[in-house]
């Protein structure tokens, strides 16, 4: 088992073997002979009397020739600490970060086919709250929603990860299904950010619950994660909206059938719209773009009916002054202007984490500008995953993929720039 760095120390194992009997029967089963002649090893980690363990730690267990039966932990006043397994069993994770300067004590029973059993228990003792600066960590999940099918799981880092420490981040962050629905982590090159999605969309009426578990966790040489965030929320009904530069419309669809085309405005040449695949990530019945210190900027203007798909400003929007350019002219800083009654019509059916996909604008989506996780295909996607991925989920490798751009540091703010 490969146990996080920071809590890899010495550990005592424990090994049973099964008593051979004086006689052989000649219904004893095969199994049973097999795991007789096989030693029942049990190692657990923090190993014994360890001080000065981060908040963050998780009991480490590893198992040569049985399983795992029982895992408990007590504080030092008793009271039981609920944690979960792993999906791979190589460690217990407390259902919460667990306190400064306190002691905790882990047993633990492993047993084999042959009966034979062997129990480990380790006290060991957390350190005081760290003096070293936190990364604020943003998980853009909320709890009790209901999200579009293109919805990534998102968390953004102040101030970026550094690389060699994505691994110990992206083990702390947990993602469950139901129904099962198996995706993967990918990091920004920056480290800005981390995605989770799966290989296609999410299926409606999934439910989504994600633990961003970074309390108290050691990040790189002087750092430490700064909370622990969980929320549960569900998928809706399957929403996309394509924009067509070419042709100056949008074409809204609802489980695959087109439910209406509404002439749009996009940017103009000296602030044009992004291409790309990009996601809904707010929803304002009216809000203010106050651009001013901005580029092509200078200007404030309250809108109606917004929804924000990049962080760069980009955002669908009522834009009455625009109504005779929309279908035919380009004449926004960068967003899609649509008129009252379509902007309106749109805010009751799309939901954030809905699909926005535009093409044919002079200028590419940036990595980062907005929840850019299906602005790659899944082989691209997987390559910025810190950890290994599951098999089944680990496409071909690609002969020779591009060099990723630069990303877009996410600033989430509620008004801003648009047009």
């Amino acid at each position: 088992m490969e146990l996080r760095r920071r809590l890899t120390l010495s550990a005592a194992t424990i090994t049973a073997t099964a008593m051979a009997l004086g006689a052989c029967t000649a219904d004893r089963a095969p199994a049973k002979k097999e795991a007789a002649r096989v030693p029942l090893e049990l190692t657990v980690t923090p190993a014994d009397r360890t001080r000065d363990v981060p908040i963050s730690a998780e009991v480490g267990v590893a198992v040569r020739g049985g399983k795992v039966r029982d895992v408990q932990i007590r504080d030092d006043r008793g009271k039981p600490v609920r944690a979960e397994a792993r999906e791979d069993g190589t460690a217990w994770v407390p259902a919460e970060p667990l306190a400064h300067r306190r002691t905790y004590t882990a047993e633990v029973t492993a047993a084999n086919d042959a009966g034979a059993t062997v129990k480990r228990s380790t006290t060991f003792t957390t350190g005081a709250k760290s003096n070293s600066p936190a990364i604020t960590s943003t998980l853009y999940f909320a709890g009790n929603r209901t999200y579009g099918t293109a919805m990534p799981v998102t968390v953004a880092f102040d101030p970026p990860i550094p690389k060699d420490a994505r691994d110990e981040v992206q083990r702390r962050l947990f993602v469950t299904t139901d129904p099962p629905q198996p995706g993967a982590w990918s990091w920004l090159e920056d480290g800005s950010q981390v995605y989770y999605r799966a290989p296609d969309f999410w299926r409606p009426g999934t439910s989504i619950s994600v633990r961003s578990a970074l309390a108290g966790l050691p990040i790189g040489r002087d750092r430490v994660g700064d909370t622990d965030q969980r929320a549960t929320s569900r998928i809706g009904r399957q929403v996309a909206l394509e924009i067509d530069n070419a042709t100056k419309h949008m074409s809204v669809f609802q489980d695959g059938k087109l439910l209406r085309k509404i002439p749009v405005s996009l940017g103009k040449p000296s602030t044009p719209s992004s291409s790309g695949r990009m996601v809904i990530m707010e929803k304002h019945e009216r809000t203010t773009f106050d651009t001013r210190g901005e580029p092509n900027g200078g200007y404030v203007v309250d809108v109606d009916d917004a929804q924000r798909y990049t962080w760069g400003g980009e955002f669908i929007h009522a834009a009455p002054w625009s109504v005779g350019d929309q279908g035919n002219t380009n004449v926004s800083h960068g967003c899609a202007n649509v008129s009252n009654q379509a902007a309106d019509w749109l805010m009751g059916i799309t939901q954030v984490g809905d699909l926005i996909t535009v093409k044919g604008t002079e200028v590419q989506l940036q990595p980062g500008n907005g929840w850019t996780a299906w602005n790659v295909s899944w082989e691209e996607f997987v390559k910025g995953s810190a950890l290994p991925v599951p098999g089944n989920l680990r496409p071909a490798p690609a002969a020779s993929p591009a060099p990723p751009a630069a990303a877009v540091t996410p600033e989430p703010v509620t008004t801003g720039s648009g047009g």
